[in-house]
């Protein structure tokens, strides 16, 4: 009988092992600026151009060119048909402060998003997304939850088969829809539908994944390659926020916490009797090549806007 007992422990302790896990994907109350040299970014997820080589500038003015997932850094994206400059420029994400008194989150920052769609009767969407590609293989793993359990800066490893996800959000009675998107090691992007922000403050929007099994014994197991493959890993690529044509058109206010999602491991953790990194340097090599070419094309835009600045006439004091 004991031994028995035993038996049904470690299986339980196994099964905890390899699903249930909840990893908060992306908390908007850490991205605040708090860059004491860099006025206006989030120091931790910072990236610098100063190093990037851009023809059309000079290595003076490249000096302050950075960015950052500091909230107000995302940009609002308007499907092409809704993109009429009064709406373009009416479109943005700003840094909010909920109130001390607030029943959720109190003095917390969240990060809020204003959409000007259109006021005739068509369907429209607004993208939110970050101001660059997240780095999911960064050697720093900066963007990563850390060992202490604090929440990570857009991307999770290790992610096996997703079973929920969950989005707090601050609605307005307005029937808009919103959802996630979610992009893995394979630069796949996946829109999660996380349902309507026709409620008024606070709510948990949540997606269970109808597709995910509970029983080991229904699922179809099979051997994954492992080294050199990526691993198994989510990072937000955005959201998505659709106005139906018969609905009200104009301005559109919400606001968002955070994202967390619940998975399956996709390896226990366990030590490995050879560090094939170390040995072999693939990935970093494959990463390398990618960040090269979002820093390049990260710089190339920082430049332009730079340089528009410049072009912008300036009132006589």
């Amino acid at each position: 009988m004991k031994r028995i007992f035993i038996l049904i422990a470690g299986m339980l302790l196994l099964g905890s092992l390899g699903w249930g896990v909840e990893s908060i994907l992306i908390d908007f109350s850490q991205l605040i600026a708090d860059s004491e040299e860099f006025e206006g970014q989030h120091e931790r997820t910072r990236i610098d151009f100063s190093e990037v080589p851009i023809p059309t500038l000079a290595q003076a003015d490249r000096d302050g060119l950075s960015s950052s997932l500091f909230i107000e850094n995302w940009n609002v994206t308007l499907a092409s048909s809704s993109r009429q400059t009064q709406n373009v420029v009416s479109s943005f994400a700003r840094q909010a402060q909920v109130s001390d008194n607030a029943d959720q989150f109190a003095g917390q920052a969240v990060m809020g998003i204003r959409v000007r769609f259109p006021a005739s009767a068509f369907n429209s969407y607004a993208e939110v997304a970050p101001p660059f590609e997240i780095p999911a293989f960064d050697p720093e793993r900066r963007f990563y939850p850390d060992d202490e359990g604090e929440p990570g800066f857009g991307v999770i490893g290790n992610v096996g088969p997703i079973r929920q996800i969950r989005l707090n959000a601050y609605g307005l009675n307005f029937p808009h829809r919103i959802s996630v998107l979610l992009q893995d090691q394979d630069n796949r992007v996946q829109e999660i539908m996380m349902g309507n922000l026709e409620f008024d403050g606070w709510n948990t929007l949540v997606w269970n994944n109808p597709n995910y099994l509970t029983d080991v014994r229904d699922r179809e197991l099979r051997v994954m390659p492992m080294y050199p493959r990526n691993e198994p890993l989510r990072r937000i690529a955005g959201f998505r926020i659709y106005r139906d044509g018969a609905q009200i058109g104009g301005d559109f206010v919400t606001y968002l916490k955070d994202v967390v999602v619940v998975h399956d491991l996709a390896i226990l953790p366990r030590e490995r009797d050879i560090e094939h990194e170390a040995v072999w340097q693939i990935l970093t090599e494959r990463e390398e090549a990618r960040r090269q070419n979002e820093l390049q094309r990260l710089g190339r835009q920082q430049a332009l806007e730079f340089l528009e600045r410049q072009l912008i006439h300036q009132d006589e004091e």
